[in-house]
């Protein structure tokens, strides 16, 4: 049975990781892994697994939270369904793909990689580079090596695509309210893909906790997903209310504290291995 300490925690986590999925197009991920990972270890999970499930858990999560914010935003018309169509064959081979990439790697590189990663993007978010005025999405060949990359990256750290995914559409002439809402609507197949993936190659591992699915630890899925698919909507209201570079700083700033606390565990992990 899990005690309430950790059914408040997960529930508020699912609160402010579904605003975030919605407000930011980032499928909640980025913003969830450190946290349960930090849950995850104070409940003395296996440590050369609890980041892989805290990856795996949190990707599951977005199966739920880009079905909420998506509604949102294709409320306010601004999710670009052509390009999501041309994303999408890419982003599930990738997905599937980036789960396995992660397998191979011990908890301290894996937390070291998406610390890295993390800090990253929210440095290339805030450096806000203006795009060529020429410049364009490339054609159906190149959005499919972008949704491939896209898909490996967020199948490997957890996350529903948009640290890449808008960067790269923003730096295509997207305006950034499209690019957040065409970016959770790609949650959805990055997720189902991920999950499969993360439930096949975790099946049958040692050490996994009672109630696990592969690498997706259900309890706390399911309390997560109740508060963030209420969550998601009000964050995808508020992303149309916001000006572009209030967007920018909020992204960069939460990703940057997430990636301190990332890099920190990596160096604590280490020293176990």
């Amino acid at each position: 049975m899990l005690d309430w300490e950790l059914c408040v925690a997960l529930l508020a986590m699912g609160m402010f990781g579904g605003f975030t999925a919605g407000l930011l197009g980032i499928g909640g991920g980025m913003i969830l892994v450190p946290f349960i990972t930090m849950i995850f270890t104070a409940r003395h999970f296996a440590p050369e697994l609890v980041v892989h499930m805290a990856i795996a858990t949190s990707l599951a999560t977005i199966l739920f939270t880009s079905m909420s914010s998506v509604r949102a935003h294709h409320a306010h018309g601004a999710v670009l369904w052509r390009l999501v169509k041309l994303l999408a064959p890419g982003i599930l081979i990738g997905s599937w793909i980036g789960p396995w990439i992660g397998k191979q790697m011990n908890a301290a590189v894996l937390a070291l990689c998406f610390g890295l990663f993390v800090a990253f993007a929210a440095t290339q978010m805030l450096m806000e580079r203006k795009p060529a005025a020429g410049r364009e999405l490339p054609s159906a060949p190149g959005l499919f090596a972008a949704g491939s990359v896209v898909g490996v990256m967020s199948g490997l750290f957890g996350a529903g695509g948009g640290f890449i995914s808008i960067p790269f559409m923003t730096w295509c002439n997207v305006r950034i309210h499209n690019a957040v809402a065409t970016s959770a609507a790609l949650g959805f197949p990055i997720a189902l893909a991920g999950t499969i993936s993360n439930i096949y190659y975790g099946w049958g591992e040692p050490g996994l906790p009672k109630y696990s699915l592969g690498f997706v630890y259900l309890p706390a899925l399911a309390l997560i997903v109740v508060t963030s698919m209420t969550m998601a909507p009000l964050g995808a209201r508020t992303a149309h209310r916001w000006p572009v570079k209030k967007l920018r700083k909020t992204f960069a700033g939460i990703l940057y504290l997430l990636a301190v606390y990332m890099l920190w565990k990596a160096a604590v992990m280490a020293e176990l291995f």
